[in-house]
């Protein structure tokens, strides 16, 4: 039995995930967190038999605690890491929001326990720090982002040198086709309306600037050592082919499937491999048409922007991420509008230049520092 703690079970990836476990005879969930949503939290240990759970939200856990009884509330960010270090288990899912999950990231590698991540930012601010600590504990990370796990699978047998590069594709979001100057007035009502896939707010945005694709390619350059010169994006309507990878010797490789993230989840879950679930395979015959695009660099400029952090290296993807989450936050909260978003995220970077990086609190610093800089950026846009 493959024991599991899902910290984020209340988003969309953690509720599918408890879906998954639910109907296998080989996996059990012995912890679960969020952030502040404590009623559902609560919910979920009841319905999965969980004694120990954790809410980021100090107020939260605190509410929780009062009312539940069956088990214990661990409070904070520093009860998330407790969760993780004090429960026995086999693999912690990271499936929060955001730079937040790093700290359950880095308290999971630390301890030697295998990773399946869903949080990219981890590796986004992480990155090299994040990979040598999994190095130097012998923990595995495994993706669950369908576009990682597509890759992960398409080159599992492959040999040194095999590879040239990696595609991953992306679906354009519900602006696909729209002209920059036809993204001025955009809503964010319009902007969550995901013409495929089910997602939470922030991730959801982020398809549709396409900042999500930028944030993949660095998650795809950490887990898989391949350059960003060896990196593209294709934006594909349909959703079907999630990866691809150019081998040396001119063939591809396409993973193809259906747009269900419990494919992806239950690969990453279940130690890599492929098991019985109840989705629907593709009829290709009636699917009929598999297309590909370019992106739209002038109107979305977030992919040329995470390229750029990515090339300057050290503290820049930190800034880009928390840049982003703070624009994408006003954005929701109807203070920004939707261009204004890259033209935070660009501020920001020109205004900090990219730092080395020796230490996590380095990047926590930078954070830091990124977030004041883009609440200020986000203050004179609507002043």
């Amino acid at each position: 039995m493959r024991r599991i703690v899902i910290a984020g079970s209340t988003g969309s990836i953690g509720t599918q995930a408890l879906d998954v476990i639910s109907r296998s005879d080989s996996l059990e969930v012995v912890g679960l967190a969020a952030g502040s949503s404590g009623d559902e939290l609560v919910a979920q240990a009841d319905a999965h038999g969980v004694d120990r759970i954790a809410l980021a939200d100090p107020d939260a856990a605190a509410r929780a605690g009062e009312r539940w009884t069956a088990g214990r509330v661990l409070a904070g960010p520093e009860g998330l890491v407790e969760l993780i270090v004090e429960t026995e288990c086999d693999l912690v899912l990271n499936s929060l929001v955001g730079s937040a999950g790093l700290g359950p990231t880095v308290a999971a590698l630390g301890e030697g326990i295998d990773l399946a991540l869903a949080n990219k930012e981890s590796l986004v601010v992480g990155g090299d720090l994040v990979m040598a600590l999994a190095e130097a504990t012998g923990a595995r990370i495994v993706p669950v982002d369908s576009e990682h796990t597509a890759l992960h699978q398409l080159i599992a047998g492959l040999g040194p040198g095999a590879v040239e590069r990696m595609t991953i594709t992306a679906s354009g979001g519900p602006f696909r086709g729209r002209a920059r100057a036809e993204l001025v007035d955009v809503t964010a009502e319009q902007a969550l309306a995901h013409p495929t896939w089910s997602m939470g707010g922030k991730i959801t945005i982020d398809s549709a600037t396409l900042m999500n694709k930028g944030l993949e390619l660095m998650e795809a350059h950490h887990l898989f050592g391949v350059g960003y010169d060896r990196l593209d994006v294709v934006v594909h309507p349909q959703s079907l082919v999630h990866g691809l990878v150019t081998l040396a010797d001119g063939a591809m490789l396409a993973h193809v499937g259906p747009p269900d993230m419990r494919i992806a989840i239950s690969y990453a879950l279940h130690a890599a491999e492929s098991v019985d679930l109840p989705v629907e395979p593709l009829d290709l015959a009636a699917v009929g048409a598999l297309t590909f695009e370019p992106v739209d660099g002038d109107a979305f400029p977030c992919l040329d922007l995470a390229r750029a952090a990515a090339a300057a290296g050290g503290t820049a993807p930190c800034v880009l991420n928390a840049a982003n989450e703070v624009a994408v936050h006003a954005f929701l909260a109807g203070e920004l509008p939707f261009l204004g978003i890259p033209a935070v995220i660009e501020d920001t970077l020109d205004a900090l230049p990219a730092r080395p990086v020796g230490h996590f609190s380095d990047l926590y610093a930078a954070d830091s520092e990124a977030r004041e800089r883009a609440r200020e950026r986000c203050r004179e846009a609507v002043a």
